[in-house]
């Protein structure tokens, strides 16, 4: 009778053993070797039991019954997060479900461009497939009182970047986090200005960083451009900028500026207005609120773009003159109708 039971026993530790094996090759072994992967999602209300046999039916695993002792096993049964997840069958049953424990969702991306408006930011918001659309966001009023700046115009003050978001992010959550860096940046930048600079607030930077951005093709140019700008408003000049008249006509800029343009009065036109418009023009890099808060030192009062994206400084009206007539009318004086 104990050999009977002896030998039972060691049946019993064999099978065991060769169960515990096979377990154990299982949650290591990957059921092929295609590395191309698939996005598999977790939805919301799915059980242990139902993701297995998805995941089996997708052939990313094999026995599912095994696949779930090891997430019960590991004490993973309620870890497993909601959201894709990128997998593959080169990947073992124990890689797959660290995946779909880790959180580490498939990312969706948007690019915010330096120098976007409010306007362009919104529409291609709008237009990104896995952003998913809120009330709030279509009324600029509502958006901006519920950031914490009620009655607030929303130009400038989302920060340009590229973004990465999980399916089902909404375009509040979107908003709410690139308002939240601009908000940010523009905060630290005004803790640490250069001193003495002819702006009351943070928010006079932010408009005159937006106004940089739309005038600078070439990055290194902007603490020029910006020491330009303020120099000009501590003599009390007008900025003459054409981006804030194009700003100020909206809908009926074509393409062109005419002097008609020019002469009509808008409170963003800087050609009939002395100061700064009354709210940001674009969505201004970090680097543009940088160079208005640190400006170059120079003695220029004046710009011409030269035709390559650079611009020639000068320091007084009949040296930007010459200029003009030499990067802007192909050297023919007679052509230039100058102001101040």
């Amino acid at each position: 009778m104990k050999r009977i039971l002896l030998t039972l026993f060691l049946l019993a530790v064999a099978i065991a053993a060769g169960a515990l094996l096979d377990f154990q090759n299982y949650i290591t072994s990957p059921v092929g070797e295609d590395e191309e992967s698939i996005v598999y999602e977790v939805r919301k209300g799915a059980s242990l039991g139902v993701v297995a046999r998805e995941l089996h039916a997708q052939g990313l695993i094999e026995r599912p019954l095994y696949w779930k002792l090891l997430a019960r096993l590991e004490g993973k049964t309620r870890s497993i997060r909601l959201g894709e997840f990128r997998l593959s069958g080169a990947m073992s049953p124990s890689e797959i479900l660290d995946t779909l424990v880790s959180g580490a969702t498939v990312q969706y991306s948007l690019t915010v461009l330096e120098g976007w408006n409010f306007r362009q930011l919104m529409a291609a918001v709008a237009a990104h497939p896995k952003l998913i659309a809120t009330d709030i966001t279509q009324d600029p009023d509502r958006l901006m009182t519920h950031l914490g700046q009620p009655g607030m115009h929303p130009e400038g003050w989302f920060y340009p970047d590229t973004y990465h978001f999980p399916k089902g992010t909404t375009d509040l959550a979107f908003l709410e986090r690139a308002y939240g860096i601009m908000a940010s940046t523009l905060e630290q930048e005004w803790s640490g200005r250069e001193p003495d600079l002819p702006l009351d607030s943070a928010y006079e930077a932010l408009i005159l960083a937006s106004i940089v951005e739309k005038e600078t093709a070439v990055a290194s140019e902007r603490p020029m451009i910006a020491a330009v700008f303020l120099s000009r408003l501590r003599k009390g000049m007008r900025l003459q900028t054409d981006p804030t008249v194009i700003y100020g006509m909206g809908e009926l800029f074509d393409g062109n500026i005419r002097k008609s343009d020019l002469l009509r009065d808008t409170p963003y036109n800087t050609y009939t207005r002395a100061g700064l418009p009354p709210t940001p023009i674009a969505l201004p890099s970090g680097a543009a609120i940088h160079a208005v808060l640190h400006p170059a030192e120079t003695d220029a009062l004046y710009f011409v773009a030269k035709g390559d994206g650079s611009h020639h400084f000068s320091a007084t009206y009949d040296e930007h003159r010459d200029a003009v007539i030499q990067f802007q009318l192909g050297g023919n004086a007679s052509r230039y109708k100058g102001s101040q």
